[in-house]
């Protein structure tokens, strides 16, 4: 079961980065890269993003010794797949009307917020991108918060030349998606202990 809510979170964060790509209001620094290197060389959104996981897998293993798991493969390869295939459905229309596109930006904020929080609950391991974060953490003994800064500034730089879209809403998933995971990890983490009678979470200190 702590399998089924880690994919069913990964398949809900995917829906939400759908629906903040529609919105056309601009996507997190890493979607910007992978967007960004679809529209340069070709493949898919989802394939990118599961290339550039395997590069970073790798990155993390070079950097900090950090041994990849198969809960790390499985959410590089399930997020990559669930966003190429809610894509293809064409399920989410693109409005055209800025309150609406507003509003379906902000919707996909708050479910990527819930998917994250739902994937991560079950503690089943961080994935690639978190990963690295936290690798580059152990070797440069910079905080979380600015090894975070540095490596999103950096691939959103990349993304942007690359042709992948910059705008207003890229500020605004920076700046709102932080404080929402911390509540959704919580409650989500609550529900896990209470169905499946898993141990208290261990609590960290802030970097």
């Amino acid at each position: 079961m702590r399998y089924v809510m880690f994919i069913l979170g990964l398949f809900i964060g995917a829906f939400g980065c759908v629906l903040t790509i529609k919105a056309n209001m601009g996507v997190a620094p890493w979607d910007t890269f992978h967007i960004g290197l679809q529209r340069t060389f070709g493949l898919t959104i989802g394939i990118w993003s599961q290339i550039v996981g395997v590069i970073v897998i790798l990155s993390s293993y070079v950097v900090a010794k950090i041994r990849p798991n198969f809960a790390m493969f499985l959410n590089m390869i399930c997020f990559g797949s669930f966003l190429d295939w809610i894509l293809w459905m064409d399920v989410v229309p693109e409005p055209q009307a800025f309150v609406t596109r507003l509003l379906m930006f902000l919707l996909g904020v708050i479910v990527m917020a819930i998917g994250i929080g739902m994937y991560i609950s079950p503690r089943l391991g961080a994935g690639p991108r978190d990963s690295f974060m936290l690798a580059m953490n152990e070797r440069m003994g910079w905080s979380i918060q600015k090894v975070r800064l540095i490596i999103e500034v950096t691939v959103l730089i990349a993304g942007a030349a690359l042709g992948g879209p910059v705008s207003i809403g890229t500020v605004l998933i920076a700046l709102l998606t932080g404080p929402m995971i911390q509540r959704t990890i919580p409650f989500w983490e609550m529900v896990m202990k209470k169905q499946y009678n898993l141990p208290e979470p261990v609590k960290r200190q802030a970097s």
